[in-house]
Protein backbone atom coordinates (compact mmCIF):
# COMPACT_ATOMS: atom_id res chain seq x y z
CA UNK A 1 0.00 0.00 0.00
CA UNK A 2 1.13 3.39 -0.80
CA UNK A 3 1.30 6.46 1.76
CA UNK A 4 -0.49 9.21 0.31
CA UNK A 5 0.25 13.18 1.08
CA UNK A 6 -3.31 13.30 2.29
CA UNK A 7 -2.97 10.07 4.18
CA UNK A 8 0.13 12.36 5.72
CA UNK A 9 -1.65 15.54 6.44
CA UNK A 10 -4.17 13.17 8.13
CA UNK A 11 -1.70 12.36 10.55
CA UNK A 12 -0.09 15.43 11.51
CA UNK A 13 -3.32 17.21 11.53
CA UNK A 14 -3.55 14.21 14.69
CA UNK A 15 -0.60 15.43 16.14
CA UNK A 16 -1.53 19.02 15.98
CA UNK A 17 -5.05 18.15 17.98
CA UNK A 18 -3.15 16.28 20.64
CA UNK A 19 -0.62 18.43 21.18
CA UNK A 20 -3.71 21.81 21.00
CA UNK A 21 -1.02 23.61 18.04
CA UNK A 22 -2.70 25.50 15.71
CA UNK A 23 -4.06 23.78 12.71
CA UNK A 24 -2.21 25.90 10.12
CA UNK A 25 1.02 26.97 9.43
CA UNK A 26 0.35 30.81 8.42
CA UNK A 27 -2.50 33.02 9.72
CA UNK A 28 -3.23 36.32 7.56
CA UNK A 29 -2.93 39.23 10.00
CA UNK A 30 -5.38 42.78 9.65
CA UNK A 31 -2.60 44.40 7.72
CA UNK A 32 -2.33 41.58 4.95
CA UNK A 33 0.86 40.11 5.97
CA UNK A 34 1.19 36.80 7.08
CA UNK A 35 2.43 35.39 10.48
CA UNK A 36 3.90 32.36 11.88
CA UNK A 37 1.27 30.01 14.23
CA UNK A 38 4.42 28.91 16.45
CA UNK A 39 3.35 25.27 17.74
CA UNK A 40 2.36 24.19 14.18
CA UNK A 41 3.41 20.99 12.90
CA UNK A 42 3.39 20.64 9.42
CA UNK A 43 5.32 18.89 6.12
CA UNK A 44 8.03 19.96 3.70
CA UNK A 45 8.59 18.38 0.81
CA UNK A 46 12.24 18.70 -0.58
CA UNK A 47 15.20 16.71 -1.84
CA UNK A 48 12.59 13.61 -3.43
CA UNK A 49 11.26 13.12 0.86
CA UNK A 50 8.78 14.20 2.91
CA UNK A 51 9.86 16.27 6.71
CA UNK A 52 7.84 16.79 10.01
CA UNK A 53 8.57 20.33 10.86
CA UNK A 54 7.12 22.87 13.97
CA UNK A 55 6.69 26.22 13.78
CA UNK A 56 9.51 27.86 16.41
CA UNK A 57 8.74 31.86 16.04
CA UNK A 58 7.23 34.14 14.59
CA UNK A 59 9.22 34.51 12.02
CA UNK A 60 8.78 31.00 10.67
CA UNK A 61 11.99 29.56 11.91
CA UNK A 62 11.09 25.88 12.24
CA UNK A 63 12.45 23.08 14.23
CA UNK A 64 13.03 19.89 12.14
CA UNK A 65 11.64 16.87 14.18
CA UNK A 66 13.10 14.02 12.93
CA UNK A 67 16.24 15.65 11.64
CA UNK A 68 15.77 14.91 7.78
CA UNK A 69 13.61 14.30 4.99
CA UNK A 70 12.44 10.71 4.31
CA UNK A 71 10.04 8.63 1.77
CA UNK A 72 6.52 8.71 2.63
CA UNK A 73 5.85 5.34 4.25
CA UNK A 74 9.05 5.77 6.95
CA UNK A 75 7.38 9.48 7.93
CA UNK A 76 4.15 8.21 8.22
CA UNK A 77 5.63 5.75 10.74
CA UNK A 78 7.61 7.68 12.68
CA UNK A 79 4.69 10.34 12.84
CA UNK A 80 2.51 7.41 13.61
CA UNK A 81 4.74 6.63 16.60
CA UNK A 82 5.07 10.30 17.94
CA UNK A 83 1.68 10.44 17.58
CA UNK A 84 1.57 7.49 19.94
CA UNK A 85 4.19 8.90 22.37
CA UNK A 86 2.16 12.07 22.73
CA UNK A 87 -1.23 10.25 23.64
CA UNK A 88 0.56 7.59 26.25
CA UNK A 89 2.27 11.10 27.80
CA UNK A 90 -1.13 12.94 27.89
CA UNK A 91 -2.27 10.31 30.08
CA UNK A 92 -0.12 10.23 32.69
Amino acid sequence: MRVTEKQLQGVVDRINEATKSPMTSYTKTKAGKFSANIGNFHLDFAYGGVALHRMQSKGGGIEDIFGGHYPKRELFNRCWAYLDGIQLGNKK
